[in-house]
């Protein structure tokens, strides 16, 4: 992999400090202005790969590697960096919450259809949305898990109240995303005659089965999600229960946009502040499902789990929340790979169930898929299917192939996908609210990382490794580089000039965060061991089986003991033996090595003696 994760992170926390942190304050907001995700990612963007590479931390001042030092230089020294941190998490934390209530409103990140924006009202802003939750999510685990360990070895009684009161805004907010998640997941339901299930059945029809067939055996195939629904439903939502006890309707689940139309209050038992009344049509995004899935799964992580980062309060809502993950994963995973021979995820692009289709439904769709490999309620999925069918995405979003002319396929690009906020409009007369994702192409290459990280064959776990390389030649190519800003994402016309795409000067902290995900996933790659292939491990046997044979034999014999030279050669013998013993298993290739250095060393002995017995 070409990837240099290190350093292409590092480039980007120098970047970002330039931008941000000038005359000693920390200046919010870029090209979409400030809004609670906004501020969340450019944060994001510096604590997330500090707290999960432990190579890149800052929460240890005397264990601080030199070059991090370096290039965060401008946040001052290793005592001044986490420090700091926490002074701009605390910012932010105080910032996002009113009157005791978090605040996870879109704002600046909603839009309209055409000048409608204009006409969006201030409480239409402030509406509540699950990319909030979910990125808020990441970046209150980062932040506890952070502090947790920063303050081990602080004496500054100021610093540490300071974290106290940090550390318990953060958790709140930590509740209060999950709640709002638990309030924003739903199931559809419908008719297999009504538009929804005619769309449903043409999309999993890849056999040419009667309908009746299909409908019949997909049923049959969901009756223990089905079931699982119902029983976690029954409580909060009594009319999705019965409607579920109708074994002839269809459904989907998910997360809709925001909190739902006529969502109950979660119980919890702590102050959350207010819940609010829910707007969002009960239907499922597969754009937001996903990124529910991808901050629901922060929760459930070792480091989260063994810095103890969660209340009994937050565990239970965890334990609700890791239930609806796993029916919509296993729904999900059912529905793209349903008949086996043909999947309908296999057939580009992707149709929701509302008719709209888009190659990046498809992209969204592996992911789920991906989630659920080797569980035992999805089991095995073909990983290098997946594989074959991101490098066809790549090659449709013209990613590693050469735009056309008035190409099409520049639209994933800009103005990208496009949802409708349904149920938004029903907020004081204003225009439906809209979400733009343009973010194709990094949303393609952290799937391929995650497939290279999974695959089995190691030469195709090469080939997709390559893909993943071009992808962010890609990707990398779209760097700004207007002095000020460079080094920051996103500026598409870098790399499609003939689409004559104005130049960015600003950053998308959308874009730069997610860029950092995609490095964290590569960094992931390079720590997974490449699987040993059998002939490799037998090999490194019958190497190491041969090596142990002479070694001993020599031993017998007394060689080790002709002089203190030799003795000294063979305890380093032996320690390559132990060293090749051990690495057997996870790593045959450098087993094999060390066996040859050995066999080699010890033919020299056997080569020695033998001169020495013809000259006698």
């Amino acid at each position: 992999m070409q990837i240099q994760t290190r350093r292409q992170i590092l480039e980007i926390w120098r970047a970002t400090v330039e931008y941000s942190f000038r005359n000693g304050e920390w200046e919010w907001g870029g090209r979409s202005g400030r809004n609670s995700i906004s501020d969340a990612e450019q944060l994001l963007t510096i604590l997330y790969p500090a707290t999960v590479i432990d190579s890149l931390s800052v929460d240890r001042v005397d264990q601080t590697a030199d070059d991090v030092l370096e290039y965060l230089r401008g946040l001052g020294n290793a005592m001044d960096i986490p420090r700091r941190l926490v002074e701009f998490v605390g910012d932010y934390m105080r910032t996002y919450s009113s009157d005791g209530t978090p605040d996870f409103s879109g704002g600046t990140y909603f839009g309209a259809d055409g000048d409608e924006t204009e006409l969006m009202s201030a409480e239409q802003a402030r509406l509540d949305v699950v990319d909030s939750f979910s990125m808020s999510i990441t970046l209150c685990l980062a932040t506890l898990g952070f502090l947790r360990t920063y303050k081990q070895g602080l004496r500054s009684a100021r610093m540490l109240a300071e974290i106290q009161v940090t550390e318990e805004l953060t958790s709140a907010r930590l509740t209060g995303a999950m709640v709002g998640l638990l309030r924003s997941f739903v199931v559809n339901t419908f008719d297999p005659g009504e538009e929804p299930g005619q769309v449903f059945c043409r999309t999993l029809n890849q056999q040419g089965i009667a309908n009746e067939l299909l409908i019949r055996d997909l049923l049959d195939d969901l009756s223990e999600i089905r079931a699982g629904l119902r029983q976690e439903l029954s409580v909060s939502n009594g009319q999705i229960g019965e409607e579920l006890d109708n074994r002839g309707r269809m459904f989907e689940c998910g997360w809709t946009w925001g909190v739902v139309d006529g969502a109950a209050e979660i119980a919890v038992d702590i102050d959350v502040g207010v819940q609010p009344v829910g707007v969002a049509d009960a239907r499922p995004y597969l754009y937001f499902t996903v990124v529910a899935l991808d901050g629901i799964q922060d929760l459930f992580t070792e480091r989260t789990r063994v810095l103890g980062l969660l209340t009994e309060e937050q565990q239970r809502l965890a334990r609700l929340l890791q239930v609806r993950f796993d029916l919509t994963r296993q729904f999900w995973s059912k529905i793209a790979t349903y008949g086996g021979v043909n999947w309908p995820l296999e057939d580009l692009p992707w149709t929701a169930t509302d008719g709209e289709e888009s190659d990046y439904y498809s992209i969204l769709l592996t992911s789920i898929v991906m989630q659920g490999i080797g569980t035992e309620r999805i089991g095995n999925v073909d990983v290098e299917r997946v594989g074959r069918l991101l490098e066809e995405l790549a090659s449709r979003g013209r990613i590693t192939r050469r735009m056309m002319k008035n190409d099409p396929a520049l639209l994933v690009h800009r103005p990208g996908l496009i949802l409708d906020m349904r149920g938004s409009e029903k907020v004081s007369g204003g225009p439906m609210l809209r979400w733009t994702i343009t973010s194709y192409a990094v949303l393609l290459l952290k799937r391929m990382l995650r497939v290279a990280e999974l695959i089995d064959d190691n030469a195709s776990r090469m080939r997709f490794l390559d893909d993943a390389d071009r992808i962010w030649a890609h990707v990398e190519g779209r760097k700004i580089t207007v002095p000020g800003v460079r080094g920051l994402w996103d500026d598409p016309g870098r790399v499609f000039p003939d689409a004559r795409l104005s130049a960015e000067d600003t950053p998308s902290w959308y874009h730069t965060e997610r860029v950092i995900e995609v490095l964290v996933g590569a960094a992931n790659v390079t720590l997974t061991l490449p699987l040993a292939t059998s002939g490799l491990g037998q090999r490194a046997e019958q190497l190491l089986a041969e090596a142990e044979y002479l070694f001993d034999r020599e031993r017998l014999r007394g060689t080790s003991d002709t002089g203190e030279k030799m003795r000294e050669s063979f305890q380093v013998i032996g320690a390559k033996l132990r060293r090749a013993r051990s690495l057997l298993r996870d790593r045959p290739g450098t087993a094999s090595i060390l066996a040859g250095d050995v066999l080699r060393e010890l033919d020299i002995v056997d080569a020695a003696r033998q001169d020495t017995t013809r000259m006698t």
